[in-house]
């Protein structure tokens, strides 16, 4: 069923523009095309971050003084400046005039810093943060906390904005109305590492950060359907990433509160599983990493269920005398929001137990059996871009679009009715044609996987 092969081939893929030029770390945020209103306030003409406004300060004591921007990374006059919502919020403030995925305007998230230094909001009338869709959570069954680090988009796509569940959490799932219809990626972090170290970008000597074993999606179209993706870390399948045939001790799986999700299995457990490997129906993507789709009917939920293998709280079997980064340079503070996302923490802990690879080949599990047939490589491409925060080594990632195609939205519920679909190939060829008519049909959303 090609309606089936298309929606459960979902994923994240570049716009042909982002494609085009490539996100920096640009330290510049592109100055608005036109007038804006009345500064929130005047505080010396320095673009303050706005600290009562009940925002996630993102490494305060550093350059970005708590900016969702790099640490290295200064908000400066003439410049948008993006931040951080309590975990389960979207951001409602960015540039009026980047009504595409397009760079540079891409980059234009959040406040605007006028010339002389003063905080503008661009819609006087939004508020800085609302509620996401609220389709999506977080259950943590591990022996410790872990931490769920957002994508900054608008804004340069760093994994910056922390979700850190002790037990249960809310994810920020934005709905048709946010940024061009763009959706909220999340890289997920092994069990024991907080904000301060997996929120930052770091570097192929440890399993967390950008180099997080497991990405996640989410968004919610009009029609109240959402759709959430796990898979595996493109960066981590990396032949240069020195811990790329280990397999974690922990694994994620997607489960619903009702009956009505279509997609499932979708799980990855380093139990049964080896590296790339996942249960259930899935596709290859950027990197030819694994990932699956659950379409999630309006008025239901799903969980992605973080749970321990073998008994380890770590990442894999890799270790590393540099594997917790200095607080001082990635300290996230506590939001005076007060949402209430997060319940309290499970008190048990576990050691991290080394857990031998099985295979670092691509081979993905089914549970179903069809004649495999390849949906629109336009769907499944996922190229994004993050630049390195610290001086490593660069690499080329960008958010990705999640995008129907091919059917309306009656039709794609009909077609999610059955589960008997098989993974596709990524297709190189026609990738930049496909997107552009890809982009004339309904956005579902873009999910930002660091990669």
């Amino acid at each position: 069923m090609k309606l089936v092969q298309s929606h459960l081939a979902l994923a994240l893929i570049a716009a042909v523009e982002a494609a085009k030029h490539g996100h920096g770390h640009s330290h510049g945020h592109g100055h608005r095309g036109h007038s804006i209103d009345a500064p929130l306030e005047k505080r010396g003409g320095s673009c303050q971050f706005p600290s009562d406004a009940g925002l996630v300060a993102v490494t305060p004591n550093l350059l970005n003084g708590g900016w969702a921007m790099s640490p290295d990374q200064k908000c400066t006059p003439g410049n948008y400046c993006p931040y951080a919502c309590p975990p389960g919020q979207v951001s409602m403030q960015w540039d009026p005039d980047a009504t595409s995925y397009s760079y540079p305007k891409s980059m234009n998230g959040g406040l605007y810093c006028d010339e002389d230094g003063n905080i503008q909001k661009p819609f006087p009338d939004k508020p800085y943060c609302e509620d996401g869709t609220g389709a999506v959570g977080v259950r943590n069954k591990c022996g410790s906390e872990v931490a769920f680090c957002q994508t900054v988009l608008p804004g340069n796509e760093a994994m910056l904005i922390p979700t850190l569940v002790q037990e249960l959490a809310t994810l920020a799932v934005p709905g048709p109305s946010y940024w061009c219809e763009t959706a909220a990626h999340f890289y997920i972090n092994p069990p024991g590492y907080g904000a301060e170290t997996a929120c930052v970008w770091g570097t192929s000597s440890n399993p967390y950060g950008n180099w997080s074993p497991y990405v996640a999606g989410a968004n919610t179209d009009s029609n109240g359907n959402t759709f959430l993706k796990i898979g595996w870390n493109p960066i981590y399948l990396e032949p240069t990433t020195p811990f790329r045939n280990e397999v974690p001790s922990f694994g994620v799986e997607i489960e619903c509160e009702g009956g009505g999700c279509n997609g499932l299995p979708c799980k990855i457990d380093p139990s049964v599983n080896g590296v790339n490997e996942m249960v259930g129906s899935a596709v290859d993507g950027a990197g030819g990493a694994a990932f699956c789709v659950v379409t999630v009917p309006k008025g239901e939920k799903a969980n992605i269920v973080v749970f321990e293998t073998s008994g380890g709280s770590g990442g894999s079997s890799h270790t590393s005398s540099s594997s917790v980064a200095p607080s001082t340079s990635s300290t996230v503070a506590s939001s005076t929001s007060t949402s209430t996302s997060t319940s309290t923490s499970s008190t048990s802990s576990s050691a991290a137990t080394s857990v031998p690879a099985t295979t670092s080949s691509t081979k993905i599990i089914h549970t179903t059996s069809a004649t495999a047939t390849s949906a629109p490589s336009s769907a499944m491409q996922m190229p994004y871009s993050h630049p390195p925060l610290f001086g490593g080594p660069s690499y080329t990632y960008k958010p990705g679009i999640l995008i129907e195609t091919g059917s309306s939205g009656g039709d794609s519920a009909q077609a999610m009715s059955t589960n008997t679909p098989e993974p596709s190939k990524v297709s190189d060829e026609n990738a930049a044609s496909s997107m552009k008519a890809s982009m004339l049909g309904l956005v579902l959303g873009v999910a930002a996987a660091m990669v």
